[in-house]
């Protein structure tokens, strides 16, 4: 489908040097003929065109019977990869309305990447059709440009309109020579409803291990050597600490446990013997099994055994340690916390859902989110709860997501701005996400009216789905946007350069 845009009032000055044309295109097998040039610096015109494949960007001067220095610029971009077209004939063929005999231009290749100069010569006025064929390893398009209008003289062509262009300037040899530079149409379409909110990360339930001393004690200096930094990964069961007992209250109970585990094993030792010999019966060694697991408890209770009495603190979960306070020799109470261990590759995300869109969140809303400071973009496995009571000062509700972080790039206890879905699909106005920056905080985009003109404009946003985005104002449908390297463009606005008119063609 082709889609045109014009601007009768050429923001540049369109008298094109002949030579400078000549010396970028190729030789010209021009039919038809021309009278001589008219005199004067009438207003020519600006012609942006956008195919399937092919964009075309094309200037000329007011176009007159006869004129003999009449030169057009025509820039060709291949949209596959918005490169300039280096190869290939084009073909300018010129129909007038009226009939009669066409003008034809033919540019064996451009001699300057993307440009190419037709030298037309009209021997009648009125309108006529250019259609232009590209013959190019990188595109075979036919362009179609309608109601070209050729004037009796020079006289007759409407004049130079003064004032400047409010647009953004920025060149086709620019655009070409910028890496991911893209374009697309805004269109119409459907998305799901989303609304902002804001987040943070946590550790997943079962999935974070707060580990404290068993009992009070001496932090072994030699189990010390070996016990895991943060940051490093543990297995579940894994050694992290050795605790030799204080003579304390706690030590005590913990000599008691091992006695009373000592005598529970010859007492179920024995009883199995004598119920073997048929000398007492089998219920007393159920009773001895019993006491024998209960005295094995008491004692798992103050942690693993290690040679001369000492404990073994173990990681109870397998993660990352996260946190310890521990020193080689220090004395610890029962309770004291000595690591902290998360399991990082399941997060949840706790979003805070404002009060008044708490009833556009059900058991099926999905959301997306970004961390702070970050553009890469995370979606939510699954929700995993939603509250029932909003809280009362800050007015919101929270709503807990699992996320699926199998390579440690979300890091527990960061800031997320998420995007929750309501599960409603909304119509209107639908562009690229990567078309979309942040300026202040406020959602822009940069929108192309014609092929070296651009706007800025401030978006509101109306949901998101994957990477296509909503637009409730700010873009109209039929409108091209930049989809990559809008940063560049929005450099070209800051500047305080004006660019030169005209190209070196």
């Amino acid at each position: 489908m082709t889609r045109y845009t014009t601007d009768r009032a050429a923001r540049r000055v369109l008298a094109l040097a002949a030579a400078l044309v000549l010396a970028a295109c190729g030789k010209d097998r021009e039919e038809g003929g021309g009278a001589a040039a008219a005199g004067g610096v009438p207003a020519g015109g600006v012609v942006t065109l956008w195919t399937d494949s092919t964009e075309l960007f094309m200037e000329h001067p007011a176009l007159v019977v006869g004129d003999t220095a009449l030169v057009f610029a025509a820039h060709l971009t291949d949209l596959t990869d918005f490169a300039p077209l280096r190869s290939g004939k084009v073909t300018f063929r010129f129909a007038p309305r009226a009939g009669g005999r066409p003008v034809v231009v033919v540019q064996d290749e451009p001699k300057r990447p993307g440009i190419c100069g037709p030298r037309p010569r009209f021997a009648a006025p009125g309108l006529y059709d250019l259609t232009i064929l590209v013959e190019s390893p990188q595109a075979r398009d036919s362009i179609a440009v309608p109601n070209l209008r050729v004037y009796a003289t020079a006289a007759e062509a409407p004049r130079e309109e003064e004032g400047g262009d409010d647009g953004i300037s920025f060149l086709k040899e620019q655009q070409w020579k910028t890496p991911g530079f893209r374009t697309a149409f805004a269109a119409t379409g459907f998305v799901a409803g989303t609304f902002d909110a804001t987040g943070v990360i946590e550790a997943a339930a079962g999935r974070h291990a707060e580990v404290t001393a068993p009992i009070s004690g001496l932090v072994d200096a030699g189990g010390i050597a070996k016990s895991p930094a943060p940051g490093q990964r543990v297995a579940r069961g894994q050694a992290l600490a050795v605790l030799t007992p204080s003579l304390g209250e706690a030590g005590s109970a913990y000599a008691e446990a091992r006695a009373r585990l000592a005598e529970a094993e010859d007492e179920h030792a024995r009883a199995k013997r004598l119920v073997e010999a048929e000398a007492a019966p089998a219920r007393r060694l159920h009773e001895a099994e019993i006491r024998l697991r209960a005295a094995r408890e008491a004692l798992a209770g103050f942690g693993g055994a290690a040679s001369g009495g000492r404990i073994v603190v173990r990681a109870p979960i397998g993660g990352a340690v996260a946190r310890r306070t521990i020193t080689p020799g220090s004395r610890v109470e029962a309770g004291a916390p000595l690591f902290t261990i998360v399991d990082p590759s399941v997060v949840w995300l706790t979003v805070n859902v404002p009060a008044a869109q708490a009833s556009l969140v059900g058991p099926t809303s999905g959301a997306e989110f970004r961390l702070e400071g970050s553009d890469q973009r995370f979606t939510a496995r699954r929700i995993v709860s939603v509250g029932s009571v909003i809280d009362p000062q800050s007015r919101t509700l929270p709503v807990i997501y699992e996320v699926l972080n199998p390579g440690n790039a979300i890091r527990v206890g960061s800031t997320a701005r998420a995007q929750v879905r309501t599960g409603r699909r909304v119509s209107g106005v639908v562009i690229p996400s990567s078309a979309i920056i942040e300026e202040d905080g406020r959602p822009i985009a940069y929108v192309q009216p014609s092929g070296e003109t651009f706007e800025r404009r401030e978006l509101v946003l109306g949901g998101r789905e994957g990477d296509r985005v909503l637009v409730s104002s700010g873009i109209e449908a039929g409108e091209r946007v930049v989809t990559g390297a809008a940063y560049q463009v929005r450099l070209a606005s800051l500047s305080t350069a004006v660019p030169a008119h005209g190209h070196a063609h």
